[in-house]
């Protein structure tokens, strides 16, 4: 179901409408990518409205999206990813109710220039080729022995019926009418899995497209482990939130 696309930077892309898409994007500690990742959301997208939402940061990372011109919603700590999206999404709220809703993208704050290869995202949902757009990346870098994702996998696969290659990933294009059907995101790491099983049993459309993007990737180490051992945990509360 991953649909593979050229590694080259598209044109700016608008909505249905010539609308620009609302961006939203998570963040957490992420003042040294933040600002390559704006830079080149604002060249494919120019003119649209940015939402940052800073997870608790302790690096500035607030201040330097405020600085590049986002809109700013800051937790004052660590509450993790669902819930800062949830809070930056409930700003975003209001545009379901517009008669030419624009397309949503979510995206992470560490993706540095490769975030405008997003713009064939967003395309896909323009086009209604898809209510819900999501990124695979092209070429893995870091990550474990696959034990999280793969169950993260099973587990969407388990509670609608969907199979994937990219269960986890951060990078979404949906429609606004579909935040009333995904908001709140399901808590911490277990957001995307949430968003995906809401999405479907709602009725909404699901595809994968596959990007060329990088992002900051854990590897083989304690922290790396520790990391997933965490998201494990959040996949498995998700799991059985959504029986």
């Amino acid at each position: 179901m991953t649909d593979e696309a050229s590694p080259h930077t598209p044109d700016p892309t608008p909505t249905p409408g010539g609308r620009a898409p609302v961006v939203l994007i998570a963040a957490h500690d992420e003042a040294d990518r933040l600002p390559a990742t704006l830079a080149a959301l604002q060249e494919v997208f120019p003119g649209a409205r940015v939402v940052v939402a800073d997870d608790g940061s302790t690096d500035g990372t607030a201040e330097v999206a405020a600085a590049h011109g986002a809109e700013v919603v800051r937790s004052p700590r660590n509450i993790g990813k669902g819930g800062a999206a949830t809070l930056g999404a409930q700003r975003l709220l209001a545009l379901a109710d517009e008669p030419d809703p624009p397309v949503v993208l979510l995206c992470d704050g560490d993706l540095a220039t490769s975030a405008a290869a997003l713009a064939q995202l967003v395309d896909t949902v323009a086009r209604g080729d898809a209510d819900l757009a999501v990124a695979a990346f092209a070429r893995r870098v870091g990550g474990g022995f696959g034990l999280a994702v793969g169950f993260a996998r099973w587990a969407i696969r388990r509670r609608c019926g969907l199979a994937t290659t990219a269960p986890i990933s951060g990078q979404r294009a949906l429609r606004a009418e579909m935040l009333p059907a995904v908001v709140p995101f399901a808590p911490r790491f277990g957001m995307e899995i949430g968003m995906t099983v809401d999405a479907v049993r709602a009725g909404y459309r699901v595809r994968e497209v596959e990007l060329q993007l990088t992002h900051r990737a854990t590897g083989k180490t304690l922290r790396g482990f520790l990391h997933r051992g965490r998201q494990l945990k959040d996949f498995l509360a998700v799991y059985v939130a959504r029986r």
